[in-house]
């Protein structure tokens, strides 16, 4: 089954466990307080509302289908590289960072899943569609790495 934050039941199954997330829950790997992890992954929906701009870089991934094994088959790795604009924001109050995730994950998924999309820095050109499943995934990852 593919996830995607198009889907109104995966967008509730992730809330849910957010849900169950708290700020000074220990992470299982990785750098990332819970704060910090939370701006990270609501920064990533922004950016592909158009909310946050991130520079592209030249990257082997950038194309098919080598971008879609990554995205969606393989394995991620732990403490992956990421985008250095997604890592500078400092986190606000916890209750105000949920909202600010809710509140992006609506605004993305009011937009035309057929309409522009920014390109993602390592993986080029996506749709709407591959947009929601690596943000649902991305999201994914990152709730697994605070155990909810």
């Amino acid at each position: 089954m593919t996830h995607t934050l198009w889907s109104e039941r995966d967008r509730r199954a992730l809330d849910d466990r957010l849900a169950r997330l708290t700020p000074d829950a220990p992470g299982l790997w990785g750098s990332f307080d819970a704060p910090r992890m939370l701006c990270h992954i609501t920064d990533a929906v922004r950016w592909a509302i158009g909310e946050v701009t991130c520079a592209p870089k030249l990257s082997p991934l950038r194309h098919a289908p080598i971008n879609s094994l990554v995205m969606f088959y393989l394995p991620w790795p732990k403490s992956a590289p990421t985008a250095p604009e997604l890592l500078t924001r400092k986190p606000e109050a916890w209750e105000t960072e949920v909202a600010r995730f809710r509140a992006a994950v609506d605004a993305l998924t009011k937009r035309p899943r057929d309409g522009p999309w920014p390109t993602h820095v390592a993986f080029g050109r996506l749709s709407g569609a591959q947009w929601g499943r690596l943000l649902y995934r991305h999201t994914d990852h990152h709730l697994k790495q605070f155990g909810v």
